[in-house]
């Protein structure tokens, strides 16, 4: 975990040219933040690049053109820019609805109009805060273990759990049996425990066993001899062999035949396989399989061997579905935007009701059905800012029943607890400390919301 991150306290920069304004929301906001000033634009950028802040709350009407928005709108443009990861809330009059929409596709977390409601603020913050956190926190964690996790994303504590069964069992070489729904990212696990392995200048080779034809899976996996069936015109290695001295990974293993069950049960037991033809060969590779159906379902209908089960089985990593992460969603939508800004360079963003449309839909299909979503959506995408139209998905309120006040504050406060946990690695004191509270009253709190193990 990074060190800066754990200690950080959550920067708000504060832009606007009115100091009694300022004043205002410095003593409300200066409990929860450390508060940041600037009047123009001068003084803003030179906070941004000096301070780096989480979050900016930012005035459209700025000197010297305080009637219009262009100095708002430059340093809108400016931040996101420098650092993406930093999220600004827009003030704009109460008739200027064009601009806070225009604010929003050019990369504006949020908007506000005039007189602010403290409250509202306030709650629009701590949202903004969260989602910062996650983001930043899914930055450090990728930087702090290093090689091996480049493309598993999420910080959620269901992911964590993954990320610490791959430390534990990447330096050895026992079977892992990797489960989870189509779509969860099962080889990228598979390859994140080979890269953090002493295998890891081997071959990494996978290979779907539920995607050859019965005929030719004992070929493609054991190999033949030249000769030993018509059309055998050469010698032919299996995958098995090109994993020699590296992982073998076999995907949908629930649909191997039991005739292949037996072979690899040996290569298991014995590390040797037997060519098409007769010739034997030892061969030194990892072993790793994946399912998305409950074996044991398929070992009591005679379809999958109780003896493969347990040696396949020595560790077993379970993937979460992705409705059950946590914020991880919109952590990834942010991610696969970045990675196929490409596709279309003018979409910078995605809206606030893009947002809470990703975070409340249920992703069946899982990471793999967010990330084509997001793919199609940036290509399509007609604005700036990703919306839930681009993404084909309802608005959040449409999908999901309305919240109570006192469910949301709920919500958000579980929410809170549960990232300052991870943020301080699960210190109870160092989390307690960042949410301002005593130990007494955090430990009443992770009671309350179930989160006590």
């Amino acid at each position: 975990m990074s060190e800066k991150l754990m200690n950080t306290r959550a920067v708000l920069l504060l832009v606007d040219d009115d100091a009694e304004i300022r004043d205002q929301m410095k003593w409300a906001l200066a409990s929860d933040y450390t508060v940041v000033e600037a009047d123009d634009r001068r003084s803003a950028i030179a906070a941004v690049k000096r301070e780096s802040p989480h979050l900016v709350v930012l005035d459209l009407g700025l000197p010297p053109a305080v009637d219009a928005s262009t100095e708002g709108f430059a340093i809108l443009q400016e931040i996101v820019q420098f650092n993406p990861l930093t999220k600004v809330v827009v003030i704009t009059g109460n008739t200027d609805r064009s601009n806070a929409l225009a604010a929003i596709e050019g990369g504006a977390y949020d908007f506000i109009e005039k007189p602010v409601q403290i409250d509202l603020l306030k709650t629009v913050l701590q949202r903004a805060s969260y989602v910062s956190s996650l983001e930043r926190e899914n930055r450090a964690l990728r930087e702090d273990v290093g090689s091996g996790f480049e493309e598993l994303l999420g910080v959620s504590p269901a992911m964590q759990v993954v990320y610490d069964m791959i430390r534990r069992v990447a330096g050895s070489s026992v079977p892992v049996l990797i489960t989870g729904e189509t779509g969860t990212g099962k080889e990228l696990v598979a390859r994140a425990i080979h890269r953090q392995s002493p295998r890891k200048e081997g071959p990494f080779v996978a290979i779907n066993c539920g995607a050859i034809p019965e005929t030719l899976i004992e070929s493609e996996l054991f190999g033949h001899e030249k000769g030993s069936f018509t059309g055998a015109y050469k010698l032919q290695k299996g995958k098995v062999e090109f994993a020699d001295q590296g992982t073998l990974f076999l995907d949908e293993i629930g649909d191997l035949a039991l005739p292949m069950q037996v072979k690899l049960l040996r290569l298991l037991q014995e590390g040797r396989i037997e060519r098409i033809g007769g010739r034997e060969s030892i061969v030194d590779a990892r072993i790793m399989a994946a399912t998305n159906v409950p074996l044991q379902e398929a070992i009591q209908k005679g379809r999958f061997r109780e003896d493969l089960f347990y040696r396949l089985g020595v560790v077993e990593i379970a993937i979460p579905p992705l409705r059950d992460r946590g914020g991880d969603a919109l952590v990834l939508a942010r991610a696969f935007l970045s990675r196929f800004h490409n596709l279309n360079a003018k979409v910078s963003g995605i809206s606030q009701e893009a947002c809470e449309a990703i975070q409340s839909h249920p992703w069946p299909g899982n990471v793999r059905q967010l990330e084509n979503r997001m793919k199609r959506a940036i290509l399509m995408a007609k604005r700036g800012t990703m919306t839930t139209e681009d993404l084909e998905l309802p608005a959040s309120n449409q999908s999901r029943p309305t919240k109570t006040l006192r469910e949301a504050r709920a919500q958000l406060e579980k929410d809170m607890i549960q990232q300052a946990l991870i943020l301080h690695d699960r210190n109870i004191s160092r989390a307690a400390e960042d949410l301002g509270l005593s130990r007494q009253s955090f430990y009443d709190l992770l009671n309350k919301h179930g989160l006590l193990k």
